[in-house]
């Protein structure tokens, strides 16, 4: 007679196991260890029930990505920005072309996401991408050039850090000079799986940017609020005055 598995190991071996095999599995064998092992088939069987509806809500937002691939497209991307509105720092893009039939956990609108899961996200992007691509313009250039034309630029360089050209780009509420197929998309960060992940890109890289400014300009608070306009920002700047990474065609006015 086989000797009965603990509870401890009935758990591991669950854990070890896809969540599609461990279900029914823990079911069989409740009869021989009772409720506690009902209980552990409950917890896993609800596990299972949000992996579904979570593969179901991603699979929802690949379908302009699913379209495009019917259409005979295979490279295709999505394109976002972060720190349009800011008072001070970069203004970054990301490009994301991601694989078919692609699956990461949790992945939606960066700003809808906690620092610590865009930063886990970022890394689980980068590894599991086809191809990416970062644009970033500065404060300087913003000022020159306006904040609408510097993100459109932005785009273009994330496009061309690919390392193969795109033939179709998803983009968030944006069309770019660029000859390659495009589909401008409104609130695209929450309805594609590419460009969500381009936001995230983007977002992090961003951040990133704004913590290592906050170690030459600490005054200022930007590993907090990473430029944006806060009343912490805001009493900094008329305490301080302005520091060489605001834009001033943002600023105008908030000093003397």
């Amino acid at each position: 007679m086989s000797k009965k598995m603990t509870v401890a190991e009935i758990r591991k071996k669950a854990e070890e196991m896809p969540l599609e095999e461990a279900v029914p599995w823990l079911c069989d064998i409740i009869p021989d260890y009772g409720i506690t092992v009902a209980k552990l088939a409950d917890t896993f069987s609800k596990r299972l029930i949000r992996l579904r509806e979570e593969k179901e809500r991603l699979k929802q937002m690949s379908r302009f990505e699913i379209q495009a691939r019917s259409n005979g497209f295979v490279h295709v991307g999505g394109i976002d920005e972060a720190g349009r509105g800011p008072l001070a720092g970069p203004v970054v893009a990301g490009c994301v072309v991601l694989p078919e039939d692609c699956f990461i956990e949790f992945l939606k609108d960066s700003k809808k996401l906690s620092a610590s899961v865009r930063d886990r996200l970022f890394d689980i992007i980068i590894n599991e991408a086809v191809d990416y691509g970062i644009g970033m313009i500065m404060p300087e250039e913003i000022d020159q050039i306006n904040i609408f034309n510097a993100t459109k630029k932005a785009m273009i360089h994330a496009v061309g850090k690919l390392k193969k050209k795109p033939d179709f780009l998803i983009i968030d509420a944006m069309e770019l000079p660029l000859p390659v197929e495009q589909l401008s998309v409104n609130k695209g960060d929450s309805l594609s799986i590419s460009v969500a992940a381009a936001s995230i890109i983007a977002k992090v890289t961003r951040d990133r940017w704004m913590e290592e400014a906050h170690k030459l300009y600490p005054h200022y608070g930007f590993d907090k609020h990473k430029g944006y306009g806060t009343k912490e920002h805001m009493e900094a700047i008329k305490k301080y005055d302005l520091c060489p990474i605001h834009r001033k065609s943002f600023t105008h006015g908030l000093v003397g």
